[in-house]
């Protein structure tokens, strides 16, 4: 019986796919996949089927092409661009005499070589043990040798059920630890929310330069490196824009082309940052000839965190790469929508400040109030916010004050004072202004 080979990174790609040949970009991204986990690349087989063989997914023909590589380069791994359902796997490893994977086992893999957080490390292994249940199939590997002995196995126990009941434990144990992780996080962002400290989340495909803008902004100090998946684990920094305001700015994981379900479903609570966030920088390479397709791919996974909804400024970095200068992009109402940046040399850092204090600027009231003589620590209260802009005296002696300030401001100390919102009167209409402006 094969034993599945435990080591070895001479790698053998396998570009197959259904619908045709998969096109160079989708090679070459696979490619720079196998390479971030270590992989040396010995060689490249592409294969197109209209029908996957259901033994082995690619046809006799290629496996034998596959077979006689193998054994001229030394291989001892060969990777596979589309899935492979368990038998398919088990099967060609058994042809093959070597290890076999497909692309979400690669992610994974890398997944577990870049954690380093505790809560990275629990939820890469939560991923890998929720992927590693479904392909429990007899005969090849197992997680632990069969427990024998009065008392130490179930009456009639196979190796698969022990297997089954091992990773149900240990995913049991990992979702606990999560969920006491997810707790502290939540409250952390209760208390943001309460402090009034909006957050704004950076997104992207992988090797955007997500972490290389982090840095330039916050001076974290996370890894950064020119490869898919560099960084993982979740950083989260308090950042002051040019007008005094502070807001929370929180890296998250890259996305991918095909992000394993796995993965979105481990790293939900990560990613939660993107869906309870104020603001979505969505960090675009503006180098990548096929940056928009990647924009789409990113968009289709916020829709899977149904984080599509929230506010968004696309943040084009790499200029430096295509010499262009940093600028910024409006909408008609004025409001920025994206801006051209590079992270790298810094230039453009400017403008995303100014145009996220933009974007998170609150929303100003203006209006009359009318307080009476006891009413005195309402009126300090308004001047120690600054929001009194006019100020008289009417006939009954009520202060007549003309106000503007910060809804949440306002709303804030009318629910402190237990004041009616409706005391806000409107400002009264300037009808020569008005008459003015339509002559």
């Amino acid at each position: 019986m094969f034993e599945r080979p435990q080591s070895g990174e001479r790698a053998v790609l396998v570009h197959a796919g259904p619908d045709g040949a998969p096109d160079d970009l989708e090679q070459q991204e696979f490619a720079e996949l196998a390479r971030s986990a270590g992989a040396v690349l010995v060689g490249e087989i592409v294969s197109a089927r209209k029908r996957p063989d259901p033994r082995y997914f690619i046809g006799k023909g290629k496996l034998d092409e596959l077979k006689a590589l193998i054994h001229a380069e030394h291989a001892e791994l060969v990777i596979s661009s589309t899935p492979l359902n368990p038998s398919q796997e088990r099967n060609l490893e058994k042809e093959l005499k070597c290890r076999v994977l497909d692309r979400a086992g690669l992610i994974l893999d890398i997944f577990a070589q870049r954690a380093r957080s505790f809560e990275g490390k629990l939820q890469v292994e939560l991923a890998q043990l929720r992927h590693l249940s479904t392909r429990l199939v007899r005969g090849w590997t197992h997680l632990e040798r069969q427990k024998g002995g009065i008392g130490l196995r179930g009456p009639g126990e196979t190796q698969l059920e022990t297997d089954r009941r091992l990773l149900g434990a240990r995913i049991k144990q990992l979702k606990s630890r999560l969920e006491h992780v997810d707790t502290r996080r939540t409250m952390n962002r209760q208390n943001r929310v309460r402090a009034e400290i909006p957050t704004v989340a950076l997104v992207g495909y992988t090797n955007a330069g997500k972490s290389t803008l982090f840095n330039k902004l916050t001076d974290a100090g996370v890894y950064v490196q020119d490869q898919l998946f560099a960084t993982l684990d979740p950083t989260v920094r308090r950042v002051e824009l040019p007008g005094g305001q502070a807001i929370v700015l929180a890296d998250t994981v890259g996305f991918i082309r095909d992000l394993p379900h796995e993965l979105v479903a481990a790293f939900r609570s990560t990613l939660q940052e993107a869906r309870e966030a104020d603001l979505i920088l969505h960090v675009i390479d503006a180098s990548d000839p096929n940056r928009w397709q990647r924009v789409r791919q990113v968009n289709s996974v916020l829709k899977q965190l149904d984080a599509e909804r929230v506010p968004q400024i696309r943040v084009y970095n790499k200029i430096d790469m295509l010499e262009l200068t940093p600028r910024v992009n409006n909408r008609q109402t004025g409001e920025g929508r994206a801006v051209w940046l590079s992270a790298q040399t810094g230039e453009g850092v400017d403008l995303l400040l100014e145009t996220i204090g933009e974007r998170l600027k609150p929303a100003t009231i203006t209006g009359i109030i009318r307080l009476a003589p006891d009413q005195g620590r309402i009126r300090a209260k308004l001047y120690e916010l600054g929001a009194i802009v006019n100020e008289s005296t009417s006939d009954d002696g009520r202060w007549v004050l003309e106000l503007k300030l910060a809804e949440r401001d306002l709303r804030r100390l009318f629910k402190r004072e237990d004041l009616e919102e409706h005391l806000l009167e409107p400002l009264p209409v300037d009808e020569a202004a008005v008459a003015a402006n339509s002559d």
